[in-house]
């Protein structure tokens, strides 16, 4: 049977803002944000699309922007959290290395008590495999961008969702059918 996976980023923040490396750590919504997060919920609304299930990261930039998509019942997850980095959580973002499309930041943040990419996609992929397993038919997640692109790096080509604008509370739709995950589409709101 085919499901239906939303995944989506959640919204504008303060270190979004800031330009600051966040990871792990948090800083609340903005106004922005929020704003940002009414819209999406608008869209599922006028599109008729209704959950079965919803799930988050344990941050609460994601809690926050899923309470404000829907009043549905939620479980939050640590699998579906930003990659760590370290001691860098909370630095300026040109902080960075250089990130290649294809690697992300490979095993850079591991070496300051941060987490390795390859590891973290993996936690994120077996968590939505996990929940997908479920027995549900249409699935809503609020998750972050660095975890969502690990986990589509897996499905689609990472270029084309960059190239796209893939800004704060942008939907990412896959489908899931026979244990496998299928990229479908990209939401994206006005700014």
């Amino acid at each position: 049977m085919k499901k239906t996976l939303y995944i989506m980023r959640h919204g504008q923040t303060l270190f979004n803002i800031q330009q600051r490396i966040q990871g792990w750590c948090d800083s609340p919504l903005t106004a922005k944000g929020i704003e940002q997060a009414k819209v999406a919920g608008q869209y599922f609304k006028d599109n008729h699309i209704k959950f079965d299930a919803c799930y988050c990261s344990t941050s609460e930039r994601a809690s926050d922007t899923l309470e404000l998509v829907t009043d549905m019942p939620y479980k939050r997850l640590k699998g579906l959290r930003e990659l760590s980095f370290g001691k860098f959580e909370g630095a300026p973002e040109y902080l960075h290395p250089k990130d290649d499309p294809k690697k992300h930041f490979g095993d850079y943040y591991v070496q300051f008590g941060g987490e390795d990419n390859q590891a973290a996609q993996q936690r994120v992929n077996n968590t939505l495999t996990a929940i997908m397993q479920e027995d549900n038919q249409t699935v809503f997640v609020v998750s972050h961008a660095g975890a969502m692109m690990m986990f589509s790096d897996l499905y689609t080509d990472m270029t084309k969702l960059r190239a796209s604008g893939f800004t704060n509370c942008s939907i990412l739709k896959f489908t899931y059918e026979n244990n496998q995950f299928t990229f479908e589409k990209i939401i994206n709101f006005k700014d």
